[in-house]
Protein backbone atom coordinates (compact mmCIF):
# COMPACT_ATOMS: atom_id res chain seq x y z
CA UNK A 1 0.00 0.00 0.00
CA UNK A 2 1.32 3.45 -0.91
CA UNK A 3 0.57 6.30 1.45
CA UNK A 4 0.54 9.77 -0.10
CA UNK A 5 1.28 12.64 2.25
CA UNK A 6 0.67 16.23 1.30
CA UNK A 7 3.34 18.53 2.68
CA UNK A 8 2.48 22.18 3.07
CA UNK A 9 5.52 24.43 2.54
CA UNK A 10 6.54 26.82 5.29
CA UNK A 11 5.95 30.51 4.77
CA UNK A 12 8.80 32.73 3.64
CA UNK A 13 8.96 34.44 7.01
CA UNK A 14 9.70 31.11 8.66
CA UNK A 15 12.47 30.33 6.20
CA UNK A 16 14.01 33.68 7.00
CA UNK A 17 13.56 33.13 10.72
CA UNK A 18 14.13 29.40 11.28
CA UNK A 19 13.08 28.21 14.73
CA UNK A 20 15.66 27.08 17.24
CA UNK A 21 18.58 28.26 15.11
CA UNK A 22 22.11 28.77 16.40
CA UNK A 23 21.11 32.35 17.20
CA UNK A 24 18.40 31.99 19.82
CA UNK A 25 15.50 34.05 18.53
CA UNK A 26 12.87 35.21 21.02
CA UNK A 27 9.58 33.29 20.86
CA UNK A 28 6.17 34.42 22.00
CA UNK A 29 3.11 32.34 22.79
CA UNK A 30 -0.26 33.15 21.20
CA UNK A 31 -1.68 34.03 24.59
CA UNK A 32 0.98 36.61 25.45
CA UNK A 33 0.07 40.26 25.03
CA UNK A 34 1.70 42.10 22.15
CA UNK A 35 3.31 45.48 22.65
CA UNK A 36 4.67 47.44 19.72
CA UNK A 37 7.42 48.91 21.88
CA UNK A 38 8.64 45.51 23.03
CA UNK A 39 11.77 44.08 21.48
CA UNK A 40 10.03 40.72 21.32
CA UNK A 41 7.16 41.86 19.05
CA UNK A 42 8.51 40.26 15.90
CA UNK A 43 5.47 38.46 14.54
CA UNK A 44 1.71 38.88 14.39
CA UNK A 45 -0.70 36.84 16.50
CA UNK A 46 -1.19 34.20 13.80
CA UNK A 47 2.50 33.95 13.00
CA UNK A 48 3.28 33.41 16.67
CA UNK A 49 0.89 30.48 16.80
CA UNK A 50 2.56 28.85 13.79
CA UNK A 51 6.08 29.55 14.98
CA UNK A 52 5.44 28.24 18.46
CA UNK A 53 4.05 24.93 17.22
CA UNK A 54 6.69 24.49 14.53
CA UNK A 55 9.48 25.28 17.01
CA UNK A 56 8.30 22.50 19.30
CA UNK A 57 8.30 20.05 16.41
CA UNK A 58 11.69 21.19 15.19
CA UNK A 59 13.42 21.18 18.56
CA UNK A 60 12.00 18.06 20.20
CA UNK A 61 11.64 14.51 18.97
CA UNK A 62 7.93 14.12 19.77
CA UNK A 63 8.03 10.39 19.25
CA UNK A 64 10.00 10.15 22.50
CA UNK A 65 7.79 12.52 24.48
CA UNK A 66 4.84 11.22 26.42
CA UNK A 67 1.47 12.72 25.55
CA UNK A 68 0.52 12.52 29.21
CA UNK A 69 -0.18 16.08 30.46
CA UNK A 70 1.02 15.06 33.92
CA UNK A 71 4.47 14.17 32.66
CA UNK A 72 7.10 14.92 35.37
CA UNK A 73 9.02 18.16 34.90
CA UNK A 74 12.39 16.52 35.39
CA UNK A 75 12.08 14.67 32.08
CA UNK A 76 15.35 14.96 30.14
CA UNK A 77 13.76 15.82 26.82
CA UNK A 78 11.42 18.32 28.42
CA UNK A 79 14.27 20.04 30.24
CA UNK A 80 16.38 20.07 27.10
CA UNK A 81 13.59 21.86 25.26
CA UNK A 82 13.00 24.31 28.10
CA UNK A 83 16.69 25.20 28.37
CA UNK A 84 17.69 25.46 24.75
CA UNK A 85 14.67 25.99 22.51
CA UNK A 86 12.93 28.71 24.48
CA UNK A 87 15.65 30.84 26.11
CA UNK A 88 13.87 34.14 25.57
CA UNK A 89 11.62 33.88 28.61
CA UNK A 90 12.90 34.52 32.11
CA UNK A 91 11.43 31.25 33.34
CA UNK A 92 13.24 29.36 30.56
CA UNK A 93 16.70 30.21 31.89
CA UNK A 94 18.16 27.13 33.58
CA UNK A 95 17.18 27.21 37.24
CA UNK A 96 19.40 24.47 38.59
CA UNK A 97 21.65 25.62 41.48
CA UNK A 98 25.15 26.50 40.33
CA UNK A 99 27.80 24.56 42.16
CA UNK A 100 31.20 23.11 41.43
CA UNK A 101 29.69 19.84 40.26
CA UNK A 102 27.47 21.50 37.69
CA UNK A 103 28.67 21.05 34.12
CA UNK A 104 27.42 23.36 31.38
CA UNK A 105 28.29 22.33 27.86
CA UNK A 106 28.90 24.70 24.99
CA UNK A 107 29.50 23.87 21.36
CA UNK A 108 32.56 25.57 19.91
CA UNK A 109 32.12 26.91 16.38
CA UNK A 110 34.85 26.06 13.89
CA UNK A 111 38.26 24.44 14.34
CA UNK A 112 39.37 20.81 14.44
CA UNK A 113 39.21 20.30 18.20
CA UNK A 114 35.54 21.05 18.78
CA UNK A 115 34.80 17.78 20.54
CA UNK A 116 37.79 18.17 22.83
CA UNK A 117 36.72 21.65 23.89
CA UNK A 118 33.13 20.78 24.84
CA UNK A 119 32.45 20.37 28.53
CA UNK A 120 35.72 22.05 29.55
CA UNK A 121 35.73 23.53 33.04
CA UNK A 122 38.26 25.75 34.77
CA UNK A 123 40.25 24.34 37.67
CA UNK A 124 41.70 27.43 39.23
CA UNK A 125 40.42 27.18 42.83
CA UNK A 126 39.24 30.66 43.72
CA UNK A 127 38.62 31.34 40.04
CA UNK A 128 36.02 28.56 40.07
CA UNK A 129 34.14 30.40 42.80
CA UNK A 130 34.29 33.64 40.83
CA UNK A 131 33.01 31.91 37.69
CA UNK A 132 30.05 30.52 39.65
CA UNK A 133 29.41 33.97 41.09
CA UNK A 134 29.36 35.43 37.56
CA UNK A 135 26.70 32.92 36.55
CA UNK A 136 24.58 33.69 39.61
CA UNK A 137 24.90 37.42 38.92
CA UNK A 138 23.73 36.80 35.36
CA UNK A 139 20.66 34.95 36.65
CA UNK A 140 19.93 37.78 39.05
CA UNK A 141 20.13 40.33 36.22
CA UNK A 142 17.68 38.26 34.19
CA UNK A 143 15.23 38.28 37.09
CA UNK A 144 15.41 42.08 37.19
CA UNK A 145 15.28 42.52 33.40
CA UNK A 146 13.45 39.54 31.85
CA UNK A 147 13.68 41.03 28.35
CA UNK A 148 17.46 40.44 28.51
CA UNK A 149 17.10 36.70 29.18
CA UNK A 150 18.10 35.75 25.63
CA UNK A 151 21.08 38.10 25.75
CA UNK A 152 22.31 36.70 29.07
CA UNK A 153 21.63 33.13 28.00
CA UNK A 154 23.70 33.51 24.82
CA UNK A 155 26.39 35.63 26.49
CA UNK A 156 26.91 33.81 29.80
CA UNK A 157 24.48 31.11 30.91
CA UNK A 158 24.91 28.81 27.90
CA UNK A 159 28.71 28.73 28.37
CA UNK A 160 30.76 26.44 30.56
CA UNK A 161 33.77 28.65 31.29
CA UNK A 162 34.95 32.24 31.44
CA UNK A 163 37.21 31.74 28.44
CA UNK A 164 34.25 30.63 26.35
CA UNK A 165 32.19 33.66 27.44
CA UNK A 166 35.06 36.05 26.73
CA UNK A 167 35.87 34.52 23.34
CA UNK A 168 32.23 34.64 22.29
CA UNK A 169 31.65 38.21 23.51
CA UNK A 170 34.83 39.63 21.96
CA UNK A 171 34.21 37.84 18.66
CA UNK A 172 30.78 39.43 18.38
CA UNK A 173 32.03 42.87 19.39
CA UNK A 174 35.00 42.90 17.01
CA UNK A 175 33.42 41.25 13.96
CA UNK A 176 32.32 43.10 10.86
CA UNK A 177 31.03 42.27 7.39
CA UNK A 178 34.38 40.92 6.20
CA UNK A 179 35.59 39.49 9.53
CA UNK A 180 33.24 36.80 10.79
CA UNK A 181 32.52 36.28 14.48
CA UNK A 182 32.95 32.51 13.97
CA UNK A 183 36.53 32.95 12.77
CA UNK A 184 37.34 35.35 15.62
CA UNK A 185 35.75 33.02 18.16
CA UNK A 186 37.88 30.12 16.99
CA UNK A 187 40.97 32.34 17.20
CA UNK A 188 40.20 33.66 20.70
CA UNK A 189 39.12 30.34 22.19
CA UNK A 190 42.22 28.67 20.77
CA UNK A 191 44.54 31.14 22.53
CA UNK A 192 42.59 31.16 25.80
CA UNK A 193 42.30 27.38 26.12
CA UNK A 194 45.96 26.82 25.26
CA UNK A 195 47.33 29.44 27.69
CA UNK A 196 45.91 29.06 31.19
CA UNK A 197 48.02 31.96 32.44
CA UNK A 198 46.03 34.39 30.31
CA UNK A 199 42.78 33.10 31.82
CA UNK A 200 44.15 33.51 35.36
CA UNK A 201 45.14 37.06 34.45
CA UNK A 202 41.62 37.74 33.17
CA UNK A 203 40.24 36.75 36.57
CA UNK A 204 42.72 39.08 38.30
CA UNK A 205 41.69 41.94 36.02
CA UNK A 206 38.03 41.29 36.88
CA UNK A 207 38.80 41.44 40.59
CA UNK A 208 40.86 44.61 40.12
CA UNK A 209 37.99 46.46 38.42
CA UNK A 210 35.44 45.28 40.99
CA UNK A 211 37.64 46.36 43.92
CA UNK A 212 38.78 49.73 42.56
CA UNK A 213 35.83 51.07 40.60
CA UNK A 214 32.89 52.12 42.81
CA UNK A 215 30.65 52.08 39.72
CA UNK A 216 31.26 48.36 39.23
CA UNK A 217 28.69 46.53 41.34
CA UNK A 218 28.94 43.04 39.80
CA UNK A 219 31.52 41.02 37.93
CA UNK A 220 29.18 40.05 35.12
CA UNK A 221 28.44 43.66 34.21
CA UNK A 222 32.15 44.39 33.99
CA UNK A 223 32.63 41.29 31.86
CA UNK A 224 29.92 42.29 29.40
CA UNK A 225 29.93 46.09 29.43
CA UNK A 226 33.26 47.63 30.49
CA UNK A 227 35.20 48.40 27.35
CA UNK A 228 38.46 49.05 29.21
CA UNK A 229 38.36 45.50 30.55
CA UNK A 230 37.36 44.04 27.17
CA UNK A 231 40.04 46.00 25.31
CA UNK A 232 42.68 44.77 27.76
CA UNK A 233 41.66 41.13 27.29
CA UNK A 234 41.60 41.46 23.50
CA UNK A 235 45.12 42.88 23.74
CA UNK A 236 46.27 39.87 25.75
CA UNK A 237 45.18 37.60 22.92
CA UNK A 238 46.77 39.89 20.32
CA UNK A 239 50.03 40.03 22.30
CA UNK A 240 50.15 36.23 22.47
CA UNK A 241 49.72 36.03 18.69
CA UNK A 242 52.34 38.76 18.21
CA UNK A 243 54.86 36.81 20.33
CA UNK A 244 54.18 33.74 18.17
CA UNK A 245 55.10 35.66 15.03
CA UNK A 246 51.49 36.05 13.86
CA UNK A 247 51.85 39.80 13.49
CA UNK A 248 49.27 40.27 10.74
CA UNK A 249 46.35 38.88 12.72
CA UNK A 250 47.58 40.59 15.91
CA UNK A 251 47.57 43.98 14.18
CA UNK A 252 44.13 43.25 12.79
CA UNK A 253 42.80 42.67 16.32
CA UNK A 254 44.46 45.90 17.45
CA UNK A 255 42.76 47.78 14.64
CA UNK A 256 39.32 46.37 15.46
CA UNK A 257 39.78 47.14 19.19
CA UNK A 258 40.74 50.71 18.27
CA UNK A 259 37.67 51.09 16.05
CA UNK A 260 35.20 49.52 18.48
CA UNK A 261 36.50 50.55 21.92
CA UNK A 262 38.56 53.68 21.10
CA UNK A 263 41.54 52.03 22.81
CA UNK A 264 44.79 51.68 20.85
CA UNK A 265 47.29 49.26 22.39
CA UNK A 266 50.05 47.96 20.16
CA UNK A 267 50.15 44.13 20.33
CA UNK A 268 53.85 44.29 21.15
CA UNK A 269 53.23 46.11 24.45
CA UNK A 270 53.60 44.02 27.61
CA UNK A 271 50.89 44.33 30.27
CA UNK A 272 50.92 42.69 33.70
CA UNK A 273 48.17 41.36 35.97
CA UNK A 274 45.46 43.09 37.95
CA UNK A 275 45.05 45.93 35.46
CA UNK A 276 42.22 48.45 35.52
CA UNK A 277 41.71 50.64 32.44
CA UNK A 278 39.01 52.95 33.77
CA UNK A 279 36.73 54.28 31.00
CA UNK A 280 39.75 53.85 28.69
CA UNK A 281 38.54 56.11 25.85
CA UNK A 282 41.53 57.65 24.09
CA UNK A 283 44.10 55.34 25.68
CA UNK A 284 47.24 54.88 23.52
CA UNK A 285 50.07 52.48 24.45
CA UNK A 286 53.12 52.10 22.22
CA UNK A 287 54.89 48.99 20.98
CA UNK A 288 57.76 48.78 23.48
CA UNK A 289 55.82 49.97 26.52
CA UNK A 290 55.85 47.72 29.59
CA UNK A 291 53.19 47.91 32.32
CA UNK A 292 53.67 46.11 35.64
CA UNK A 293 51.16 44.44 37.93
CA UNK A 294 48.25 46.09 39.75
CA UNK A 295 48.35 49.28 37.67
CA UNK A 296 45.36 51.62 37.30
CA UNK A 297 45.14 53.84 34.20
CA UNK A 298 42.36 56.30 33.47
CA UNK A 299 41.09 57.58 30.12
CA UNK A 300 42.94 59.67 27.54
CA UNK A 301 46.39 58.50 28.64
CA UNK A 302 49.31 58.20 26.22
CA UNK A 303 52.36 56.00 26.79
CA UNK A 304 54.24 57.09 23.70
CA UNK A 305 57.56 57.90 22.11
CA UNK A 306 59.19 61.26 21.53
CA UNK A 307 59.95 61.13 17.81
CA UNK A 308 60.92 58.87 14.94
CA UNK A 309 63.55 56.91 16.82
CA UNK A 310 63.11 53.14 16.56
CA UNK A 311 63.95 50.47 19.09
CA UNK A 312 63.05 50.60 22.77
CA UNK A 313 61.30 53.97 22.89
CA UNK A 314 58.27 53.77 25.20
CA UNK A 315 57.70 54.11 28.97
CA UNK A 316 58.17 51.38 31.55
CA UNK A 317 55.48 51.49 34.25
CA UNK A 318 56.21 49.82 37.61
CA UNK A 319 53.90 47.84 39.88
CA UNK A 320 51.10 49.62 41.72
CA UNK A 321 51.26 52.83 39.67
CA UNK A 322 48.27 55.15 39.27
CA UNK A 323 48.13 57.25 36.07
CA UNK A 324 45.52 60.01 36.08
CA UNK A 325 43.29 61.04 33.19
CA UNK A 326 44.75 63.03 30.31
CA UNK A 327 48.36 62.17 31.15
CA UNK A 328 51.17 61.88 28.59
CA UNK A 329 54.23 59.82 29.53
CA UNK A 330 56.71 60.02 26.69
CA UNK A 331 59.98 58.29 25.89
CA UNK A 332 61.89 55.33 27.27
CA UNK A 333 61.56 56.44 30.90
CA UNK A 334 60.71 54.57 34.09
CA UNK A 335 57.83 55.23 36.45
CA UNK A 336 58.84 53.61 39.74
CA UNK A 337 56.77 51.14 41.75
CA UNK A 338 53.91 52.73 43.66
CA UNK A 339 54.24 56.13 41.98
CA UNK A 340 51.30 58.43 41.23
CA UNK A 341 50.97 60.62 38.14
CA UNK A 342 48.42 63.42 38.53
CA UNK A 343 45.77 64.07 35.89
CA UNK A 344 46.83 66.16 32.92
CA UNK A 345 50.56 65.73 33.53
CA UNK A 346 53.26 65.52 30.88
CA UNK A 347 56.09 63.29 32.11
CA UNK A 348 59.39 63.32 30.25
CA UNK A 349 61.80 62.06 32.94
CA UNK A 350 62.00 59.13 35.36
CA UNK A 351 59.70 59.24 38.38
CA UNK A 352 61.09 57.64 41.57
CA UNK A 353 59.15 54.92 43.36
CA UNK A 354 56.39 55.96 45.81
CA UNK A 355 56.41 59.60 44.73
CA UNK A 356 53.84 61.88 43.11
CA UNK A 357 54.49 63.74 39.85
CA UNK A 358 52.11 66.38 38.52
CA UNK A 359 52.04 69.28 36.09
CA UNK A 360 53.28 70.20 32.61
CA UNK A 361 56.14 69.51 32.61
CA UNK A 362 55.65 67.20 35.58
CA UNK A 363 57.51 67.86 38.84
CA UNK A 364 57.69 65.91 42.09
CA UNK A 365 55.61 66.85 45.11
CA UNK A 366 58.07 67.90 47.80
CA UNK A 367 60.83 68.69 45.31
CA UNK A 368 63.37 66.65 43.43
CA UNK A 369 65.85 66.47 46.32
CA UNK A 370 63.39 65.31 48.99
CA UNK A 371 60.10 64.22 47.43
CA UNK A 372 57.20 63.23 49.65
CA UNK A 373 56.98 59.46 49.82
CA UNK A 374 53.65 57.66 49.55
CA UNK A 375 52.81 55.14 52.27
CA UNK A 376 49.99 53.45 50.33
CA UNK A 377 49.74 51.87 46.89
CA UNK A 378 48.02 54.55 44.77
CA UNK A 379 46.64 52.18 42.15
CA UNK A 380 44.65 50.44 44.87
CA UNK A 381 43.48 53.49 46.81
CA UNK A 382 42.67 55.42 43.59
CA UNK A 383 43.39 58.64 45.51
CA UNK A 384 43.83 61.36 42.90
CA UNK A 385 43.49 64.58 44.90
CA UNK A 386 45.36 64.35 48.23
CA UNK A 387 48.49 65.89 46.67
CA UNK A 388 46.79 69.10 45.53
CA UNK A 389 47.29 71.13 48.73
CA UNK A 390 50.98 70.25 48.75
CA UNK A 391 51.32 71.16 45.11
CA UNK A 392 49.70 74.58 44.92
CA UNK A 393 48.20 77.20 47.22
CA UNK A 394 45.79 78.21 44.46
CA UNK A 395 42.46 76.53 45.09
CA UNK A 396 39.23 77.50 43.33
Amino acid sequence: MILLVRVRPLSLSLYNNPPCSSIHRPLRSASSSLNSSSVFSLFTHNQNQKLSSISMAACVDTSQLSQDPNRPQNDDHYNNYMKHCRPSFADRVPRMPFNKKTVHTCTIVGGDDDNDREGKQSNYGEDDDLWLKIQNEAKSDVEHEPMLSTYYFNSVLSHNSLESVLANHLSIKLSNLSLSSAMLFDLFIGVLTEDSEIVKTVYEDLRAVKERDPACVTYVRCLLNYKGFLACQAHRVAHKLWSQGREIIALLIQNRVSDVFAVDIHPGAKIGRGIMLDHATGLVIGETAVIGNNVSILHNVTLGGTGKASGDRHPKIGDGVLIGAGTCILGNIKIGDGAKIGAGSVVLKDVPARTTAVGNPARLIGGKENPIRLDKIPSLTMDQTSHINDWSDYVI
